[in-house]
């Protein structure tokens, strides 16, 4: 991709600067490109021959040494004719680079200046090193994560630096400019993955007042502890995932496996639990996975078949919809969510060469906000 992305998408027109870095702040560059934004990484020189990270989708490059004098220059030049600036590294280190706020709003003050962090940018582990599963550790979810009996369980990487990182760097940022539409001004956006991802658990914090959720492990109803929020495995060794909370899929679920409610305990005795778990289990592992997806394919009981990333491609819901598809050779997922009048262009393939700074953005940014209006009129 040497040139501009193809017009189309919500933010189509917008000029994104990011800073290479990995994680959170590549995954929510990626995000904006693939909903329109034009997005310029700057990256060290020679990055190019690494191996292909598609995360890095729907960018031009330009290549500078950040710190060098020329290369910051360069940065603080496509600052200039940027909306939107993006960063990942750790606190002071965009300053020390002479790129940190102060001088790139100085030098465009409309700019949303965009950074995140595990942490945040300031408080007592500010400058400590992590990645997700420390992030997480101490909000309260990994400990919740996990059997009673075992020790908590990591998710994959996506819960802190993904969910809580670079998703809520997006709707800062989108937040950020729609208030600079109404100002004129840009702003700093520090976003702390910790802090995105104990937001992601704001039900789970609602609950504890009231004793619907415990700090035990295993003990709450949507940890894995109960029978029908829990993985099964089938007569083939793969796994069925059931979800019946509610009455009637509970319900649905039982007549599915042909399970009489009358010899079981009742859905909510919670002592009895293990001996429901064992009934589900000794009928789920009657059958293979397929046969189990058949039948439930027309039963409204909340229960899906577990697959892998291979295997998501061929899921129907996902083919029918074109969730997943087939970039540069790579199988990944495709643009969400979806738009009725501006439908994001389809990702092109990673750059393979980087552009010179003069190509990018012909002039500085021509941003005007939105008229003022008194309060209390039109």
């Amino acid at each position: 991709m040497t040139g501009p992305r193809p017009a189309g998408g919500p933010l189509d027109g917008l000029r994104v600067l990011e800073l290479a870095g990995i994680g959170p702040s590549a995954h929510a560059a990626m995000i904006l490109a693939d909903l329109g934004a034009d997005v310029v990484r700057v990256q060290r020189p020679g990055e190019l021959g690494e191996p292909p990270n598609h995360i890095h989708r729907g960018r031009r490059i330009v290549e500078a040494d950040l710190k060098s004098p020329a290369g910051a220059e360069c940065a603080l030049r496509l600052i200039e004719r940027a909306d939107l600036l993006v960063e990942g590294f750790r606190p002071g280190v965009a300053e020390r680079l002479g790129v940190g706020p102060e001088v790139a709003l100085a030098r465009n003050p409309a700019l949303v200046y965009a950074r995140v962090t595990g942490w945040g940018q300031d408080g007592p582990r500010a400058g400590q090193a992590g990645h997700d599963i420390n992030f997480l550790a101490p909000t309260g979810i990994l400990h919740a994560m996990g059997r009673a009996d075992d020790r908590p369980i990591p998710p994959l990487n996506v819960v802190a630096g993904f969910g809580g990182g670079s998703m809520f760097l997006v709707a800062g940022v989108l937040a950020a400019l729609w208030e600079r539409g109404r100002s004129g001004r840009g702003q700093v956006v520090d976003v702390a993955a910790a802090e995105g991802a104990m937001l992601l658990a704001q039900q789970s914090w609602s609950m504890r007042p009231s004793g619907q959720w415990s700090d035990e492990r295993g003990a709450n109803l949507v940890d894995g502890s109960c029978p029908f929020w829990d993985t099964y495995e089938c007569a083939d060794g793969g796994y069925m995932a059931v979800g019946a909370f509610e009455s009637q899929f509970y319900a649905r679920l039982l007549a599915a496996l042909e399970l009489e409610p009358a010899a079981l305990p009742g859905q909510y005795d919670k002592p009895r639990w293990p001996e429901l778990r064992a009934a589900i289990a000794r009928r789920f592992a009657l059958r293979t996975r397929s046969q189990w997806t058949d039948l439930f394919a027309d039963v409204d009981a909340c229960v899906t078949p577990v697959l892998s990333f291979a295997e998501a491609a061929t899921e129907p819901q996902f083919v029918a919809r074109d969730a997943i598809g087939t970039i540069d050779g790579v199988l990944q997922p495709l643009p969400a969510p979806r738009f009725s009048r501006t439908p994001p262009a389809r990702p092109g393939p990673l750059a393979r060469s980087a552009v010179s700074a003069q190509q990018v953005w012909a002039g500085p940014t021509e941003f005007s906000p939105a008229p003022t209006t008194t309060k209390g009129h039109p």
